[in-house]
């Protein structure tokens, strides 16, 4: 059994070192915030870190996700030359540091703070995580107050803009943002366009749980629906589908393989994605990082 534990001990350590150390290093000062109109009332804003929804309007604006700290200055400009109402609620699509570092700078400046009650317990707690490194508990100003469980309404500008929390996916905290009106999706993190997902299994997450999501959201949206995910470019139900499709036949392939007895090691040799590789792998997550991540859910 150590023979088949320790490799995705260690790559997973790997993993979570370089994602560490790849935003610690960064210089923000270099980031441009650039918005992209999706509706007649709702933008997205793409930095570095998760993509950010904004609806504006005569109630004031409510914002999805917040990005890295250092980003805050630049993401309150870029929102500003869109709305001169203050951020009224931001929502947190999940608890990562790429969707929740800003909101400390926003709840001081009086934004409200509203997430899935598992954001709520994990922003408010220390977070181990592996390397025998901790996420330490957020400030009391960029935690939620008010959290949700299954669902939650807001009517603002004009919208019913519906919270739904279908499944563990991404993590046990995930919320997906729709906008019936406007016909918009924000998926966060259950979504990353043309890239293998990162699922965070120390965080609840799971494969499962993820294709469940998409397939609740492809059920929402039709040919005209404008998704905006968690990273990447705008998107929509077409490409959504292949998506799914991908990681539906990566899991099923996976899984016959521990079925037959094969090792991690093995798993990985036999380049069960090589023909996705090129493009799905260019992002975050590594063809052997998937494995790992898809190994470990499915091998317990």
């Amino acid at each position: 059994m150590k023979r088949l534990i320790s490799p995705f001990i260690s790559s997973i350590i790997i993993l979570c070192f370089f994602y560490n150390n790849t935003f610690a290093q960064r210089d923000f000062s270099k980031v441009e915030i650039k918005t992209e109109q999706v509706a007649e009332n709702i933008y997205m804003l793409m930095g570095s870190g998760g993509n950010i929804g904004v609806l504006v309007g005569e109630d004031g604006v409510f914002m999805i996700d917040s990005q890295f700290a250092p980003l805050s200055e630049k993401i309150a400009k870029a929102i500003g030359n869109l709305s001169d109402k203050p951020v009224k609620i931001l929502f947190n699509t999940h608890w990562h540091g790429d969707h929740t570092g800003g909101n400390e700078n926003f709840g001081k400046k009086d934004a409200m703070i509203v997430a899935h009650k598992n954001v709520k317990e994990r922003l408010s707690t220390e977070q181990k995580r592996p390397f025998n490194r901790s996420t330490p508990a957020a400030p009391e100003v960029a935690q939620p107050v008010i959290t949700f469980d299954k669902e939650m309404t807001f009517y603002l500008n004009g919208e019913d803009i519906l919270i739904f929390h279908f499944h563990h996916g991404h993590t046990d905290g995930d919320a997906i943002v729709y906008f019936p009106k406007s016909n918009v999706i924000h998926m966060g993190d259950t979504y990353f366009k043309g890239r293998y997902p990162y699922i965070d299994l120390g965080s609840g997450g799971s494969v499962d749980g993820v294709l469940k999501t998409i397939n609740e959201v492809i059920f929402l949206a039709d040919d005209d629906t404008k998704i905006i995910p968690g990273h990447g470019s705008l998107s929509n139900k077409e490409e959504l589908i292949e998506y799914r499709n991908v990681i539906m036949l990566i899991r099923d392939r996976v899984k016959k393989a521990i079925a037959s007895g094969m090792t991690l090691e093995e798993i990985k040799t036999s380049n069960l994605t090589k023909e996705f590789d090129e493009e799905w792998g260019a992002g975050f997550i590594k063809p052997d990082r998937l494995m790992d991540i898809f190994y470990s859910d499915f091998s317990n």
